[in-house]
């Protein structure tokens, strides 16, 4: 059942957005040569702990890392280790969390003194899909409105739209419906309603869309190894623009 959040659980989302979006500016801030996503990740767990919040990804089905870090072609779900970051590394930053009993969801993509042409336009796509999807997120419209305004970024733009995984519902669970794709036609899918609360997570490829799981069961990896870029926000609908609970 797709929720509607009350004006006191709004307030919450409202909370655990904020603190998300603070952790996730903050690790990002200190992605730079040398730093591996393991000293990303505890800085992250120690700084959810002083924001009075936990993360919400520590074992999630089992999953082991506070964040999730994935780096160059990994797409989503990279485990933070102990690989310095190099030169010419672009790096997903995902980061959930747990407040008040709600759950703020939020992603961005870090290049690290990438001078490649191909990898910016990649990443200033991936962004834009997001905004397009964010302005289709409006009360009125259908779910698959949001993924073709994402898919139609992309086409453009020559990148692959990841279909194996998508955006979704989130509030006191971390995946809740409806799901949210990032590819399809317009005009289909739930009705989007205000006070309902999802997470849009564009997932652009430059080469193919196919992707693979590595055997360490989580980390998302493009199929032909190129890169991969990923944003996201938590939003809220409304009856006009999409209030951003992630800034």
């Amino acid at each position: 059942m797709i929720a509607i959040r009350s004006a006191d659980d709004m307030e919450s989302m409202r909370a655990s957005g904020k603190i998300a979006a603070r952790v996730r500016d903050e690790v990002a801030a200190r992605l730079q040569p040398g730093v591996t996503t393991l000293e990303l990740s505890e800085f992250a767990g120690e700084l959810m702990k002083r924001l009075g919040a936990e993360s919400a990804f520590l074992g999630y089905h089992g999953y082991p890392g506070i964040i999730c870090a994935s780096v160059n072609e990994a797409v989503v779900h990279g485990i933070p280790d102990r690989r310095p970051i190099e030169i010419g590394d672009i790096v997903s930053i995902d980061v959930g969390v747990r407040h008040r009993g709600f759950i703020g969801d939020t992603a961005t993509t870090v290049m690290v003194g990438v001078s490649d042409p191909d990898v910016m336009r990649l990443v200033a796509a991936t962004k834009q899909a997001l905004a397009a999807g964010i302005g289709a997120a409006r009360a009125g419209n259908r779910v698959s409105d949001i993924s073709h305004a994402i898919e139609s970024v992309a086409v453009q733009a020559g990148f692959g739209v990841v279909r194996d995984f998508v955006g979704h519902g989130v509030g006191q669970s971390m995946h809740e419906e409806p799901q949210v794709p990032n590819f399809g036609p317009p005009g289909r899918g739930p009705l989007l309603k205000a006070g309902m609360t999802i997470a849009i997570e564009p997932m652009l490829n430059m080469g193919t869309a196919a992707v693979n799981v590595l055997d360490d069961g989580w980390t998302v990896v493009t199929q032909d190894r190129k890169p991969a870029a990923h944003f996201e926000h938590t939003v809220a609908i409304r009856d006009g623009e999409a209030e951003i609970l992630t800034v």
